[in-house]
């Protein structure tokens, strides 16, 4: 190839790429134009988010299934470097503004660990948890793209039954606070990675520089979102609403849901997506997947060729990933990542149901057509 050839081929490449950059930062500018400088911040902030979870190819199912089948530590190791570092500031801030910001608090109950158990299956047979969902989506990943709808429709339908799962049996809502508090999670979390180092196989120990950038990156991302949302990062609520707001825009009645019909919800549902926390960083998500992906692959999608069973597995997995995520209260994002890194207890409880449970969706893939046997 010559010289003029090359530079032709490296300038296709960046001029639609360079597009791309300057749409989303067009997205962000109308954002902010239409629902004020805070909803700019938020899509920002998401865009950020699936930047670096797509363009460093970090994330949670991944990991875990790294560590169950490879006793591969080093993507879980990361994982508890990053809740340390949001941690670390996270608890002061929520310290220090208690009428401001809130924490990722929920209650443990028999609906929670079935849900997280459930969601760590489904998670592994769709190979995306909340966030991964919406980054494998963005950046074209079929399976992905199938499951996210019904992913929306779960989420819809869990939170409108949620009132009936907690009653139930739930304790009551307990989360570690104060300088004692964040010393206790620091210590769960280095005990955390240090039983994983512990397991893992030699040579599948040490972290890579991406997965050190990645845990930074997306700590700073969070402590971000914390500060400009006032609420932790989430993503389960944002997709359960978008289903709302279309049932009601189609005369659907919601009044018969204790969730839907509570009067911050209804809110919600009368308000633009563009005002909701949790929608705004799912789109910038999702935008940021798909323009990290353009830009290293460009306009290259991912065929999956599975079987019709695989496909109808892909759909009924994807409907209980958000069912469950709602009796859960949240996924790995809103219940594990940040439930954990503002104290809340539900969180642990939740990491150990849905690291359980993504044992067994490890086992079902094969059975299912979703890939060869072991």
């Amino acid at each position: 190839m010559t010289d003029s050839s090359q530079t032709m081929t490296a300038s296709s490449r960046i001029l639609p790429r360079t597009a791309g950059l300057g749409l989303c930062a067009l997205a962000v500018l109308t954002v902010a134009a239409m629902a004020g400088p805070r909803s700019g911040a938020l899509l920002m902030i998401g865009l950020g988010f699936g930047l670096v979870l797509e363009g460093l190819r970090f994330g949670f199912t991944g990991p875990w299934r790294r560590m169950i089948l490879q006793r591969d530590a080093s993507g879980l190791v990361a994982q508890m470097v990053c809740l340390a570092l949001v941690a670390t500031a996270a608890f002061p801030m929520l310290a220090s503004h208690p009428g401001e910001l809130v924490g990722a608090h929920a209650p443990v109950g028999f609906a929670m660990v079935g849900g997280a158990f459930v969601f760590g299956a489904c998670m592994q047979i769709v190979l995306g948890c909340g966030s991964g969902t919406l980054v494998n989506a963005g950046s074209g990943n079929l399976v992905s793209a199938v499951a996210l709808p019904f992913f929306c429709l779960g989420s819809f339908f869990g939170a409108y039954h949620l009132v009936w799962w907690t009653e139930l049996g739930a304790l009551p809502v307990a989360a570690l606070t104060g300088t004692e508090g964040l010393a206790l999670t620091l210590v769960l979390l280095a005990s955390v990675a240090g039983l994983a180092m512990a397991l893992a196989d030699q040579g599948k120990r040490a972290i890579p520089a991406r997965y050190w950038l990645a845990a930074v990156l997306l700590a700073g991302l969070a402590i971000l979102h914390l500060a400009v949302a006032g609420q932790p990062w989430g993503v389960v609520y944002g997709l359960g609403l978008w289903v709302a707001k279309g049932a009601t825009a189609l005369g659907a009645d919601l009044s018969g849901s204790a969730f839907w019909s509570a009067p911050g919800n209804v809110e919600r549902l009368r308000e633009s997506v563009l005002t909701d926390v949790t929608s705004l960083t799912d789109l910038g998500l999702i935008a940021g997947a798909a323009l990290a992906a353009f830009w290293r692959d460009g306009l290259t999608g991912r065929i999956a060729d599975h079987p019709a069973r695989a496909w109808v597995a892909v759909v009924i997995a994807g409907f209980l990933l958000g069912y469950s995520s709602r009796l859960a209260f949240g996924c790995n994002i809103g219940a594990f990542f940040s439930g954990i890194s503002t104290g809340s207890l539900h969180g642990w409880a939740w990491f150990a149901a849905a690291f359980t449970g993504s044992w067994y969706g490890i086992q079902l893939r094969p059975l299912l057509g979703l890939e060869a046997r072991r």
